[in-house]
């Protein structure tokens, strides 16, 4: 074959390539663009808490609650865990074009170190956090192949976030010099060129650098609007003394008149810090001031618009929303994220109600699988069985050849063992037919061991413990399995246990019930292996230094999200903790009812129970 010669009649291939940002996997093997698979990603979202904190607190008191002039309106705000991917999916039925302003301030630091330092007990204690499980495998598949399998999660979720956006929508993208430059490129193809309104430069205070570089002070926020047709109301910056401009007009009689402009148009060179703010801050290492969120929410939104953080962390999107009068949507991965957020909108109910200020209820949803395969890919040659015969051998149990059941895989201690998929949470619906493989197979116990649980798992187990006469045991599976040439078994521990009762008062010829709590003790699974002989016997005698907030419902009902009547948690300032509830709660009828005890410990895992009222 002869040498191929390109010019004006046979241009290169190259020639006419436009100009692009390509990563692997952005084309198939065929030069095909990767379509985004969003309709196999959206599933159905789970209601498992509606809060409204002031109306819930005023009318089990039996005092009025004007629900016109204490409710903007009767949207509720959700708050959702999970895969962002398969919230965003999950929300299009509904949300898609009806989104006003979403901004994401995304993990963009490949070598973050993740570890936070948590207040614990009343005393000013602190103990380190680790990534769950969950964040831990979602961080490695998000940069599993460097720069190429961030960008793809970054373009599989701004391409939803389009879709989502109203036609006089815009988004703001937070990112730094990590990957900041590549984004833009990406953003430029997916919301257009033309549609790019600013790159704004945060600047901030922080160490000194320890390397052969300038300090680096500063992220920038890619702005960009879904069309040309966007809201943008101006923002004023107030000027100092020494800058003000005098203005000089001259009349038509000649007669000149001045004065001097107090403030000017907003520029896109931002200085916010947290100094003398410092009560803002909640100990989230990638919280960002209110007064930012503020700018961007004030610009690109009007009141009852509403607004979307899919990377929510804090929750400091979805808070300066509600002050703002806005609508809002957030989503996070980590449970210790959403459960920051819920106490921090809890706040923002009380102060908003305490000024005699409309608010908005919110919803907690659940959303927590994810599909954490990357270990089972590269070290256990994609078996789910050979998952879970590492996961037995480190539990010590012994592996069933012929089992009784496919959902019993192995043995210890006279006991069932079931080791749930590697790429998903264990369920209510996955508990439930496991217990009766358990009770079919003449069994009285099993001990299910997962990587990870849905929300008020505990709860259930309790039930089906009742109905099916089997003891169910939860073990979260520790990641330090995953670690390679791993030989000694890590300890796997039992999700938390928790006990109380309810306390009965008469006065005035009034019965009301309160909760007190009587004995909790937390599961460790997310303290450093290095911290856990010193917490384990502290966990044992000193559990309730380990609650961070608590809940009551105290009128539960099985098929119904947790409604929060009373609630009391420590803050960074506030460390005590009560046990014992103080709402005084008065049932309409007497009878026999159920409260429902929700604990979160400062991990941020959830634990509940239900306790039997008679009044």
């Amino acid at each position: 074959m002869g040498q191929v010669y390109y010019g004006p009649d046979n241009p290169h291939p190259f020639s006419t390539m436009r100009t692009e940002l390509i990563w692997e996997g952005k084309y198939d093997e065929f030069g095909n663009r990767r379509q985004v698979d969003i309709a196999g990603a959206a599933m159905p979202l789970q209601k498992i808490e509606t809060i409204d904190e002031p109306r819930s607190r005023a009318e089990s008191q039996g005092r009025l609650f004007e629900e016109q002039k204490a409710h903007r309106d009767d949207f509720r705000n959700m708050l959702i865990w999970g895969d962002n991917k398969l919230v965003m999916a999950s929300l299009l039925k509904e949300y898609k074009g009806r989104i006003d302003l979403i901004y994401i301030d995304p993990p963009f630091d490949v070598g973050a170190d993740f570890t936070m330092s948590l207040p614990i007990g009343d005393d000013g204690e602190s103990l380190d956090k680790d990534q769950s499980t969950l964040e831990m495998v979602a961080y490695r598949d998000i940069w599993g192949k460097g720069t190429d399998s961030y960008l793809q999660m970054m373009y599989e979720r701004l391409v939803i976030m389009r879709e989502l956006l109203s036609e006089n929508g815009s988004i703001y993208v937070h990112l730094d010099w990590h990957i900041g430059h590549y984004v833009k490129s990406m953003m430029d193809e997916i919301f257009g060129k033309e549609n790019f309104a600013n790159e704004i430069v945060w600047c901030y205070t922080r160490a000194r650098p320890t390397g052969k570089f300038f300090a680096r002070l500063h992220d920038v926020i890619l702005f960009y609007s879904k069309t040309s047709n966007y809201v943008f109301n101006k923002q004023k910056v107030p000027l100092s003394p020494t800058t003000q401009p005098a203005k000089r007009i001259i009349r038509k009689d000649g007669s000149i008149w001045e004065r001097n402009s107090f403030e000017k148009d907003m520029g896109d060179w931002w200085e916010i810090t947290f100094h003398n703010i410092s009560d803002e801050r909640i100990g989230f290492k990638t919280q960002k001031p209110e007064a930012l969120l503020e700018r961007i929410i004030k610009a690109s939104s009007n009141e009852g618009d509403l607004v979307a953080d899919f990377f929510c962390g804090s929750g400091t999107t979805g808070a300066v929303a509600e002050k703002l009068g806005r609508r809002w949507i957030m989503a996070d991965l980590g449970r210790f994220a959403i459960h920051t957020s819920r106490k921090r909108l809890i706040d923002v109910q009380r102060e908003l109600n305490d000024q005699h200020q409309p608010y908005r209820s919110f919803d907690v949803y659940n959303l927590g699988r994810y599909e954490r395969q990357w270990w089972q890919k590269e070290a256990l040659q994609g078996a789910d069985s050979e998952h879970r015969r590492v996961v037995l051998e480190f539990f010590r149990a012994e592996l069933l050849v012929n089992p009784p059941s496919p959902l019993l895989h192995g043995r210890k201690a006279g006991a069932y063992v079931h080791v749930d998929r590697i790429d998903s949470i264990l369920t209510r619906e996955e508990a439930r037919a496991v217990a009766l493989a358990v009770q079919q197979a003449g069994g009285k116990e099993v001990q299910c061991l997962a990587w990870d649980f849905e929300m008020d798992l505990r709860m259930y187990c309790d039930q089906l413990e009742q109905e099916l006469g089997v003891r169910i045991k939860l073990y979260t599976i520790p990641r330090e399995i995953m670690e390679r040439n791993r030989k000694d078994p890590p300890p796997f521990f039992e999700v938390a246990t928790l006990t109380a009762e309810p306390v009965y008062r008469t006065n005035e010829n009034k019965r009301t019930v309160d909760i007190k709590l009587t004995s909790f003790i937390p599961s460790l699974a997310e303290v450093p292996e290095k911290e856990l002989n010193a917490l384990q016997e502290r966990a044992l005698q000193s559990g309730f230094d380990f609650i961070d907030f608590w809940a009551v419902d105290f009128d539960y009902h099985p098929q119904q999200p947790f409604n929060h009547h009373w609630q009391a948690y420590r803050t960074r300032r506030n460390r005590a903790l009560p046990t014992v509830s103080d709402l005084h709660y008065e049932y309409k009828q007497p009878g026999k009812y159920l409260a429902c005890v929700k604990v979160i410990d400062v991990f941020g895992a959830d634990t509940s129970i239900t306790v039997e009222v008679n009044v």
